[in-house]
């Protein structure tokens, strides 16, 4: 039996953090590993509902946003990241996690293996055999909010004893993990608000600049998530710290280019290169950006200003806007000529030299009025080439490094997906 009273004191505190934390991404990372915690789960995944177009319909399915899994960890080196299939499944009674949120009830099956026949879900034991990983108990629980909505499912797999022996989820488990997803619930809701906000912000630069979409600022922020998070696991970054950050940069590098909603429809919408003239004029959107936050009232405000003003910077200093005050235009530091000098080096601000590595491989690989999506070997080859001149060579390096967990979040963020 297990002490309700000590594990309901520690879903109380966690219902305190996971409230704290402003992006839904990183909140659905923490909601499952947190809740194989609360059940002593080896493995498990999380759902969340999104609308997929199919056949000219949006039709609602469950898709994929994270999985974990402590037996491949450990198999893994230090500070590397389990790379996971991304798919979706269908909202009905066939899958286990289709069911659950069909149902909106949990399920608990003490042996995937030995369903019985008369039941309406079944287990598909082919991730199973790709994987090399046994599932033997599950445990899915439908995060349902107060209203009755569905907004994803919790699935973990294995629940270990005191000798790490797999053994079923027990009805105590179930109870414990139902009170901490309807928390989990809340914060949820709370975070996917902060979202919805930011995207509101961006779908007004959309409506000027047709390039800036929800699915390219998610995929922008989800590459200078995994470059930093590398990054601080090479320079000792305590791990606390570590998420802090990750989550105020996460939802900072959204609005990297926001400022272009003072550049001119001409100019933003002109369906070829700029003239020189014209892009001078582009460039002062990094300034329009950073003046947004000349009020800072949080830690994202400031990161929102430096990676505004900074993330067009190159490492050599031939970037822009340079040593320029984005409040009232004065220059800083000036050239023989008068015109402001470029940050170079570490001038640039960590934030912005990680979101300049992030936005440039984002646009290489996108399609553009004046161009076609580059391959994959052109953009990798582009990034290798201007190391050290136009990026930070320590944070190229760590883009190569974690290269495989880049390309799961253009998996995550295609853009037929809605955001």
């Amino acid at each position: 039996m297990v002490n309700k009273d000590v594990d309901f004191r520690s879903i109380i505190r966690l219902d305190s953090e996971l409230n704290q934390i402003q992006d839904v991404d990183l909140l659905l990372e923490r909601i499952l590993l947190e809740a194989r915690k609360v059940v002593h789960a080896d493995a498990g995944s999380i759902y969340v509902v999104e609308k997929i177009r199919e056949k000219d319909q949006d039709i609602e399915r469950l898709v994929i946003k994270y999985a974990q899994n402590d037996t491949t960890q450990k198999e893994l080196p230090p500070g590397q990241k389990m790379i996971y299939s991304i798919f979706s499944v269908p909202i009905n009674e066939k899958t286990i996690s289709g069911y659950c949120a069909f149902t909106k009830t949990l399920v608990n099956i003490p042996d995937a293996y030995t369903i019985p026949p008369d039941a309406p879900y079944s287990f598909g034991i082919s991730y199973d055999k790709i994987s090399g990983y046994k599932t033997t108990s599950v445990l899915a629980i439908p995060l349902v909010t107060a209203d009755s909505k569905l907004l994803g499912v919790i699935q973990v797999l294995n629940s270990k004893d005191k000798d790490g022996n797999t053994i079923p989820f027990s009805s105590d488990d179930a109870f414990l993990i139902t009170h901490f997803a309807a928390n989990a619930t809340v914060a949820l809701q709370k975070a996917y608000m902060t979202r919805a906000m930011i995207l509101r912000m961006i779908k007004m630069a959309e409506l000027r600049d047709p390039k800036e979409t929800g699915t390219h600022v998610n995929r922008v922020a989800g590459y200078a998530i995994e470059i930093y998070d590398r990054w601080a696991f090479n320079h000792g970054v305590p791990a606390k710290e570590r998420e802090q950050f990750r989550d105020t940069l996460k939802v900072a590098a959204m609005l990297h280019d926001v400022g272009k909603v003072a550049i001119s429809d001409m100019i933003l919408k002109k369906p070829a290169r700029f003239t020189p003239e014209e892009y001078t004029v582009m460039q002062h959107h990094t300034i329009y950006g950073a003046g947004l936050f000349d009020d800072p009232q949080s830690p994202m405000d400031n990161l929102a200003r430096d990676i505004a003003l900074t993330h067009h910077e190159n490492w050599d200093g031939s970037g822009y806007p340079g040593w320029v005050d984005p409040v009232i235009g004065e220059v800083l530091k000036a050239d023989a000529e008068g015109k402001p000098l470029g940050r170079k080096g570490e001038e640039i601000p960590l934030t912005g030299r990680i979101v300049a590595i992030a936005d440039v491989f984002d646009a290489l690989c996108s399609k553009r009025v004046y161009k076609e999506p580059w391959t994959e070997e052109q953009v990798l080859d582009e990034i290798r080439k201007v190391r050290g001149i136009k990026f930070d060579p320590e944070l190229v390096d760590v883009f190569f490094e974690i290269l495989p967990n880049i390309k799961q979040i253009q998996s995550l963020y295609p853009e037929n997906i809605k955001a």
